[in-house]
């Protein structure tokens, strides 16, 4: 009999209960006994759903107030010293708020400070707070959270694989803060804290705990590699078994090592892996566990099951009741119930799987393999209407577009070159903008008021008629624009409050793409987006920011800029569609934002701005896959900004990422302007940038709008010195680390305020 199981579990709530929650506990409009006892309603509802798919195992330890990484921080008592005072473990609301506070800088208690550094889970949308070490960094069993609630769930009824970050993971996952040293080094105690974790579990009566180690699947230095062996030689418990799970894409290198760990199971991502399996199946020896990752965790089609049961077949015969079947990693990364989507056409719907469903699809597979009699006819009618959709979706006339597929046959090398050179085109720049040193300027977004979310939300209800909503819009835009003046800024933008979100909102005005109305993921913390999903080939339908930003200019003399979401991010903060190479869908963007770029330009908007915060995270795993990724991205965004005069200054903006392995590719984006996110890291990423003389202009954030801290303009003033010290004063603009959608006015403008104060202060210097 086959088993079936979970890798982890949406966090959010099907109506984002969770962030509902978390940020009225921030505003102190509930207590922590409240928000706690939303969590255990969350993980009651998500375990009885789980269980209710058919799943053999349950996964515990999987929810989480924030972030998981912080979690595994918090078990492991690693909380840097300025959270210290905050910390009080007799207390649950303190607990709760240093760990907020490590998360946002600011909690319901306790001293504010600057929040730990933040940065992509791997090549995926979700952030995780990053461990911050120091050289005589203490570990210890700090936390009983994981505990508490494996005896929640085992108190439910249910049968519990407890979920942990792999200990090689988390100190990979991390960084060094002060002099430099081996996070290796801290193996040993590290391992002595999961010992214990693991004896726990197992007095608890658990029989499988799934470590998940997806540093497997990169290009592992020698020394990590001998940190694997070394770990899972000592992580031993007599009784209790290891599941060890990588995903996100195949072992290679590290193939053998996996296979031979002293393990009783291992999980292999066969979706972005599936090249693997053979490999693994004669490595692994056949008295463990193999479970195969088989249902896509990382995108919404629903799965060819006929094609999955080819896959496994062989693999049954040789491991038979050994086979484990599973999504190929944490259904995080979905929505939780397509069966709260009511407004998709009911063609599209049936191509999809968010969570629920795919739990649904892996039970089939589950009762395929079981092969019980009284299962045996359901699961062949199952297999032969999703065959029917697999068939439907392949040859439906809605996909493919004649005229997109023609124009991207035109496209010649021209096109991917601007006119002059950077020094070119800096020089007709200044002339045409008459900008000061240290020009400030925001990253685009200003803050969504309530009366903004609701006058968005009645007008597609059709409860507000166009005209009405277009006159608020230029009342909130004529307002952003008015604070700007007043505030100093010398490059402005109109704020965007007509935008539900950076990718949504151009989607919306594409040919090619489909939404939702509740596929909501989790980003960071209580932060949740809605990705749209693409279809079908993307066709620009008419102008879609010239009418704001043109109204906008009108209300200034100084510089409007132009803000547009690039061909990269449009790709990955989607569900891309599965039929044909991503390269190809994101030219189709590039094609439809040029053309944009162009009818701003056309319009007098001077400076036009393509966000790429998605740059690096799409960034394949694997280095030997790097050079392709890069080619066809960097491509992409050329096409897309390529086409103005040399008078036109191009902005790019990218979040929190790192740039030293590739900073020649982000050069070769050629754009004016970068800005990047740098204060929390103290302006540690402008290191990759001088030490390639990076040669074009640098934004670095000096403002944290993850955090409703407000810096003073001391600080920043400090931190645009270290940034003198790298960059030549004359490259260097002055701007927050990212959009101010999420903040509050009066933060926003006293964070302003201060910024433009600070600039001020190095003119004169």
């Amino acid at each position: 009999m086959s088993v079936s199981h979970n890798l982890g579990f949406p966090r959010i709530g099907v109506n984002r209960e969770l962030k509902h929650a978390v940020e009225r506990y921030w505003k102190e409009q509930i207590d922590a006994t409240e928000l706690e006892q939303c969590g255990r309603d969350l993980r009651e509802r998500h375990w009885r759903q789980q269980a209710e798919s058919g799943l053999d195992f349950v996964p515990a330890g999987d929810f989480s107030w924030y972030d998981h990484v912080l979690d595994t921080s918090m078990m492991l008592g690693v909380i840097p010293q300025r959270f210290a005072d905050s910390a009080n473990q007799e207390s649950v609301a303190s607990d709760l708020d240093t760990y907020f506070c490590m998360a946002r800088g600011r909690a319901p208690s306790g001293q504010a400070t600057m929040a730990c550094e933040m940065t992509k889970w791997f090549d995926s949308n979700y952030h995780y707070i990053v461990p911050e070490f120091v050289k005589n960094q203490s570990f210890y069993l700090a936390h009983e959270k994981l505990f508490e609630e494996v005896a929640e769930a085992q108190a439910l009824g249910h049968k519990v694989k407890p979920v942990l970050l792999g200990p090689v993971s988390y100190l990979w996952l991390g960084k060094c803060k002060g002099d430099e040293f081996d996070r290796l080094s801290f193996l040993d105690s590290v391992l002595a804290v999961y010992g214990e974790i693991l004896s726990k579990l197992k007095r608890l009566g658990i029989e499988w705990v799934q470590i998940d180690e997806p540093v497997l699947v990169l290009d592992l230095p020698s020394e990590w590699k001998k940190a694997i062996e070394s770990s899972y030689n000592r992580l031993q418990v007599r009784g209790l078994n290891i599941l060890l799970a990588t995903y996100f894409g195949s072992l290679g290198s590290n193939l053998h090592l996996a296979c031979n760990l002293p393990i009783a199971g291992l999980h292999v991502d066969a979706v972005r892996g599936r090249d693997q399996l053979n490999s693994v199946v004669d490595h692994l020896p056949k008295y463990k566990v193999l479970s195969v990752g088989v249902i896509d965790g990382r995108n919404i089609w629903r799965s060819d099951l006929d094609d999955i049961i080819a896959v496994l077949n062989p693999i049954k015969e040789r491991f038979k009741e050994r086979l484990w079947l599973a999504p190929s990693c944490s259904l995080l990364h979905v929505p939780v119930d397509l069966d709260q989507e009511f407004k998709i056409d009911t063609e599209l719907k049936s191509w999809l799987a968010f969570a629920r469903q795919k739990l649904d699809e892996l039970n089939i597979l589950k009762h395929v393999f079981t092969a019980e009699q009284d299962s045996v006819h359901d699961c062949m009618q199952v297999l032969k209407h999703t065959r029917s959709i697999i068939q439907s979706r392949s040859s439906s006339t809605r996909i493919h577009r004649a005229e997109v597929i023609d124009r991207q046959n035109m496209i010649d090398r021209a096109m991917y070159k601007r006119h002059g050179d950077y020094e070119m085109r800096s020089h007709k720049q200044r002339e045409a903008l008459r900008l000061p040193n240290y020009p400030t300027t925001t990253i685009g977004s200003f803050p969504q008021t309530v009366e903004i979310r609701r006058a968005r939300h009645a007008f597609k209800s059709g409860a507000m008629l166009q005209h009405d909503y277009e006159k608020q819009m230029k009342q909130e835009i004529a307002e952003t624009v008015r604070q700007q003046e007043e505030l100093g800024l010398d490059v402005l933008v109109h704020g965007e409050p007509e935008r539900n979100d950076m990718v949504e909102y151009f989607s919306e005005q594409l040919d090619g793409y489909a939404f939702t109305d509740n596929g909501w993921v989790q980003s960071y913390g209580s932060r949740c987006v809605k990705p749209p999903i693409i279809y079908g080939d993307v066709k620009r339908k008419g102008d879609m920011t010239v009418r704001w930003a043109s109204y906008a200019q009108s209300l200034s003399e100084k510089p409007m800029k132009g803000m547009l979401t690039g061909p990269v991010t449009m790709l990955q903060w989607s569900f891309v569609r599965d039929d044909q190479p991503r390269a190809k869908t994101c030219q189709q963007i590039a094609l439809a934002l040029r053309d944009e770029v162009l009818a701003l330009e056309q319009a007098g908007i001077p400076v036009i701005q393509i966000d790429e915060p998605a740059f690096r995270e799409g960034l394949p795993l694997k280095r030997s896959e790097w050079e392709s990724y890069l080619k066809w991205a960097v491509d992409a965004f050329r096409l897309s900004s390529a086409g103005v005069k040399d008078e036109t200054q191009i902005h790019t903006h990218m979040c929190y990422a790192e740039f030293n392995d590739i900073i020649e590719a982000i050069a070769q984006l050629d754009a004016d302007v970068i800005t990047i996110e740098t204060s929390r890291s103290d302006m540690e990423l402008l290191d990759a940038f001088a030490d390639f003389s990076y040669p074009n202009e640098i934004g670095p954030g000096v403002y944290d709008i993850h955090s409703p801290n407000v810096p003073t303009i001391e600080q920043m003033v400090i931190l645009l010195r270290r940034a003198a010290d790298c960059i030549p004063a004359q490259r260097l603009w002055v701007n927050p680390d990212c959009g101010l959608k999420t903040r509050g006015w009066p933060e926003v403008k006293a964070g302003l305020s201060n910024m433009v104060a600070a600039a001020h202060q190095l003119r004169l210097a």
